[in-house]
C-alpha cells in the first residue's frame, strides 16, 4: 500500500493500535514486527495500556499514568510532541516515551487540546530533564 511505502521512507513514526493493526492486517505482535523492518523506529499508543517504542533489536515500554480523563482531544498530538522533543535532544528512547506520555497525561486531564501547564516544567518535576 502507499502508507507502508511511506512508512519505509521515514526514521520514525508514531500511531495507535488501531492503526498499525490496520495498516499491516495483523494482531499488533505482528504488525510490530513487519514495522520493525519497514522503520528505524517505530512507537505505538494503546489508549491507556503502556506505549511500545521499537528500534532495531531494541524494544522499550513505557507505563502510562493513570489519569481520569477529561478531553481526549490532542492527547496523540501531544504525546508525539512530548516524544519528539525527548528524541531530538537525544534522551534514551524509554525516557522519551515517557516525555509522551507525561505530554499527552496533562492535556487529556482537562478541556482543550493545548496544555494548560509548562511542558518543560512538567518534564522536570518528573524528572526527565
Amino acid at each position: 500500500t502507499d502508507f507502508r511505502r511511506l512508512v519505509r521512507e521515514l526514521d520514525c513514526v508514531i500511531g495507535n493500535q488501531h492503526e498499525w493493526e490496520s495498516l499491516y492486517q495483523s494482531d499488533l505482535s505482528g504488525a510490530l514486527e513487519s514495522a520493525a523492518e519497514d522503520s528505524g523506529l517505530v512507537v505505538v499508543t494503546r489508549s491507556g495500556e503502556d506505549v511500545m517504542l521499537v528500534r532495531g533489536d531494541e524494544t522499550a515500554r513505557v507505563s502510562v499514568s493513570r489519569v481520569v480523563p477529561v478531553d481526549a482531544t490532542g492527547a496523540g498530538d501531544l504525546f508525539a510532541a512530548g516524544f519528539l522533543y525527548g528524541y531530538a535532544t537525544n534522551q534514551a528512547l524509554e525516557v522519551a516515551g515517557r516525555m509522551g506520555c507525561v505530554a499527552a497525561s496533562e492535556v487529556i486531564s482537562h478541556y482543550g487540546a493545548r496544555p494548560e501547564t509548562d511542558l518543560k516544567e512538567l518534564f522536570r518535576k518528573n524528572g526527565l530533564i
